[in-house]
């Protein structure tokens, strides 16, 4: 048996979860029953002689489609990537394979990894299993509803500015973007090599943990990864919160915030506090400027990655994304290098916060999932939305979103949690010391029964 049970039951119901659902739900662009079953059963000859392929055996684990799994597509929900076949397993993929995890399917995604609604040529529009109507973040947002919809217990995402984060919010999952550099991001379909990372996606704290220890490492075919060790955080992370501080900014992260959401995240740190934890009022300059800045340097860094096909086929990409991806062809290069310098200004800023304290706590989302059909207004949500997670980006920080509740319309909230560089067991403690005391990342959805 593995940690899990059966390996062959547990993926075949989440197999059959996920073709139950996915017609509906639009979170996966590929199953991979005969794979995945092929997996399983290798997962559960093993342990069945007392042995173990590692810390993730057994564990079901979606991939998001701008992610390479050998011989199978890799999209990025783009038309003209639809015959792009991978030569070789993404590093990341390689290490769920080493840990044991079982690879069932490709992850829906906003095309290109450039969008807050999910929605792809490919792929068509993900939704969100709260509400069908309501879009499930982006750009992981294939990523999250899998895990939400229980058509698998994991998932890698890529953030960007949120991509991991906000569809984990919106789906009422947990979800870490790392420090970046932490986790290598060979093999993967790039926007902005100064913000891209992979992040692990699953319900609990401590199941992501559990993918971040098998993820994390450098890797040399990585220009952005860094060769830092990775502690052996497992063993400590139900060591509590006791004395730790934790910071709630006075400007910007709890401003325009939509009904229900202020309360639901204040109500999160006060079970903190009742944990141990000290908190803190704290004001964090520059917090405002972060957004234009790195808006500059990710959309100027698309047009760069993608630069011959929107210059010369440019019908090959969904409209919607050449029109949001024109904005970078009008950054001037004077704009670009003050986004550079803004950058290396607000990480000295951030020094000194954390200088005072261990985390910074805010909503992770101002407001809940916005409909899919809010067409006009989705631009201007889109940059609402992820107000708080780029400060975070353009600072490299680690930052883990986890429910904290949800809306009077159903639709879950949730509470982000930062640290400083390479803190992430810092933010695993802290999380995982909140699920102890909550079931909001226990909750599922009507849609599903």
């Amino acid at each position: 048996m593995t940690p899990y049970g059966s390996a062959v039951e547990q993926t075949q119901a989440h197999l059959e979860q996920s073709e139950r659902l996915n017609p509906r739900l639009n979170a996966l662009i590929a199953i991979r029953r005969d794979q995945a079953i092929a997996q399983a059963q290798e997962a559960d000859r093993i342990a069945s002689r007392g042995e173990s392929m590692g810390v993730l055996h057994g564990m079901t684990v979606s991939v998001k489609d701008n992610i390479d799994i050998a011989g199978e597509p890799t999209t990025a929900g783009a038309e003209f990537l639809r015959d792009n076949l991978a030569a070789r397993d993404a590093t990341v993929v390689q290490r769920l394979r080493q840990a044991g995890a079982i690879l069932v399917s490709k992850a829906n995604m906003a095309e290109l990894a450039f969008g807050s609604r999910s929605y792809s040529a490919v792929g068509g529009q993900c939704r969100n299993p709260w509400n069908d109507r309501n879009i499930p973040g982006g750009s992981s947002g294939g990523s999250a509803v899998s895990v939400a919809a229980d058509m698998c217990t994991g998932s890698l995402g890529t953030d960007t500015g949120g991509s991991v984060r906000l569809p984990s919010c919106y789906n009422g999952v947990s979800g870490l973007r790392p420090t970046l550099g932490r986790i290598p991001n060979t093999g993967v379909v790039p926007v902005s090599e100064h913000y891209d990372t992979v992040g692990p996606i699953a319900r609990s704290v401590y199941d992501v943990a559990r993918l971040f220890s098998v993820l994390a490492g450098y890797d040399a075919a990585d220009g952005v990864s860094v060769d830092r060790p990775v502690p052996n955080f497992l063993p400590h992370l139900h060591a509590g919160i006791q004395g730790r501080r934790i910071g709630l900014p006075s400007n910007h992260y709890f401003e325009a915030l939509g009904p229900g959401v202020g309360e639901a995240v204040l109500a999160g740190a006060r079970i903190l506090e009742q944990a141990g934890a000290v908190l803190v009022d704290i004001h964090v300059p520059l917090a405002g400027e972060a957004h234009l800045h790195q808006s500059r340097a990710v959309f100027s860094d698309i047009c760069h990655q993608f630069d011959d096909t929107l210059t010369n086929r440019p019908e090959s990409i969904t409209a919607s994304v050449v029109e949001r991806m024109r904005h970078g062809l009008a950054v001037t290069g004077v704009q670009y290098a003050e986004a550079l310098a803004f950058r290396n200004r607000y990480r000295v800023m951030l020094r000194e916060i954390y200088s005072q304290v261990d985390i910074v706590l805010s909503p992770t989302a101002p407001q809940t999932a916005p409909l899919i059909d809010d067409g006009a207004n989705l631009l201007e949500a889109t940059k609402a939305s992820t107000r708080n997670t780029y400060a975070g980006s353009v600072g490299a920080l680690p930052g883990l979103s986890v429910p904290c509740g949800f809306d009077a319309q159903g639709l879950p909230i949730g509470m982000q949690l930062e640290a400083a560089w390479w803190q992430e067991d810092l933010l695993f403690q802290a999380g995982i010391a909140f699920q102890r005391e909550t079931d909001h990342h226990l909750r599922r959805s009507p849609l599903l029964s």
